[in-house]
């Protein structure tokens, strides 16, 4: 492998992900941090450490000539941008490659290509894989009636270059539409600089399934199964699982291909998700987008395969072939994945930053915590609250549905609100329990049911 010292662009756990990844691989590192993160765990674990600027993000992980520089200097021959920040933006894929350093994920090429939905949706359709019914680009207000009324109410008005639930607006008439579209152009705009807006078909009673695949340069695609993600709030993942425990084997196969048939056609290389949505009363899948990183819930692909995403990654960027093949990928047992934010849920998610004077965290061969934190770590209030992903493992759904839930009360955090009370109650949920959840069941629990600490405690 080609790669020796790699500049790590991100902070917080998926930065220590990397940090931990490439010494397995005998891999040098160089971290990136903010004035804010000085004391991080990433900055303290790597090689070396190198400032890149002030805490707002703008000032430093958000800064591609900052980051180059930085590199650069370093004497890193590669670059990984782990997920959010920088990691999809084609700009700074280029400007690796024109400093010759090694972007550790795929070509600015591809992230073009997947970046915008709405040439996603016309690559898929083009490759053969289903999309659900929707519009191109959406000019103004009275275009958008007029597809609407075609399409046919609810629709989703969709950011083209957006991510993360901003620009998007669920529209259940057309009465509501003018409101909802000069909203979701205005958040786009602020949020992507393009208002660019589209329509989909909304379905109501739908599951979120997206496929982790691998690619490299010589043309070989792998998949590495498949998640679920349909508990959602704010159209922001909150648990996900590995396997997609509600597909039935057809349509389990026909995703994966389909997921195959994109990464391939497209020439994808490095890792990379392809996400659709299944129509559970018609039993229809569609495809939804592409993310062209490492996503935040790839451990429960890493759980039911062994193998470890992240050194894929890089070895792929050295220009390695792949290290499995299809047929020697085997998926085994159920993964479920809890996201730990630095919030009070009980007061409608407020971001809980601080010091966290007392960590401590559930132990076991089943459990795995990916996290920066550690007791006497300040919590800084300029980037998203997450603290940690937890991790568990069982032979079955209904075993790791229990083990998450003994993990999740033999976890321990004082001095900030995490939002663990609140994912003992949503875990602890019969329907949750049954597997009987949508991509709305979490929104409908909250609004039918407010959560408060003490429900969980009776619990």
């Amino acid at each position: 492998m080609s790669v020796s010292r790699v500049f790590v662009a991100n902070r917080g756990e998926i930065a220590l992900r990397v940090v931990n990844a490439c010494r397995a691989l005998g891999v040098e590192t160089v971290a990136a941090f903010s004035e804010a993160d000085k004391d991080s765990l990433p900055a303290r674990a790597a090689d070396r450490a190198v400032c890149i600027g002030p805490a707002r993000a703008a000032d430093s992980y958000l800064n591609i000539e900052k980051i180059i520089a930085a590199a650069q200097t370093s004497n890193a021959d590669a670059l990984h941008p782990g997920y959010g920040f920088l990691a999809e933006r084609p700009e700074l894929a280029e400007a690796c490659e024109k400093k010759g350093i090694k972007f550790i994920g795929p070509s600015a090429e591809n992230i073009r290509q997947m970046g915008n939905k709405l040439q996603a949706r016309a690559l898929a359709k083009k490759f053969g894989v289903p999309v659900g019914a929707g519009s191109e680009k959406v000019r103004d207000v009275k275009e958008a009636t007029k597809l609407a009324a075609q399409i046919g109410f609810p629709v989703l008005i969709k950011a083209a270059a957006g991510g993360g639930g901003r620009g998007m607006k669920v529209v259940s008439s057309s009465g509501v539409l003018k409101r909802a579209f000069e909203t979701a152009a205005a958040e786009a705009r602020a949020a992507f600089g393009d208002p660019t807006l589209y329509l989909e078909r909304y379905i109501a009673n739908a599951r979120h399934v997206e496929v982790q695949i691998l690619g490299d340069r010589f043309g070989n695609v792998v998949h590495v199964g498949e998640r679920d993600c349909s508990l959602q709030r704010r159209h922001q993942k909150v648990v996900e699982e590995a396997p997609a425990a509600a597909l039935a084997p057809k349509i389990r196969e026909e995703i994966q291909a389909a997921a195959v048939t994109i990464a391939k056609k497209s020439g994808y290389e490095n890792a990379g998700t392809v996400e659709f949505i299944l129509d559970q009363n018609t039993q229809r899948y569609y495809f939804l987008e592409m993310n062209t990183r490492i996503q935040v819930e790839h451990p429960v692909s890493e759980a039911i395969s062994g193998m470890d995403l992240v050194q894929e990654q890089i070895r792929i960027a050295g220009g390695a072939k792949l290290s499995r093949s299809q047929s020697e990928i085997k998926l085994s047992g159920h993964a479920i994945e809890c996201r730990i934010n630095a919030e009070s849920a009980a007061h409608g998610f407020r971001p809980s930053p601080g010091l966290i004077t007392g960590w401590r965290p559930p132990e076991g061969n089943h459990v795995r915590l990916d996290s920066h934190c550690y007791p006497g770590y300040r919590v800084p209030p300029y980037y998203d609250s997450l603290l940690a992903k937890l991790i568990v493992r069982g032979n079955n759904r209904i075993e790791a549905v229990g083990k998450m839930q003994e993990a999740l009360e033999n976890f321990f955090v004082s001095g900030i609100d995490t939002t663990i009370p609140f994912l003992r109650f949503v875990t602890q949920r019969l329907d949750y329990v049954k597997g009987n959840v949508n991509t709305r069941w979490l929104e409908s629990l909250l609004a039918a049911s407010p959560f408060q600490p003490m429900e969980a405690a009776a619990y």
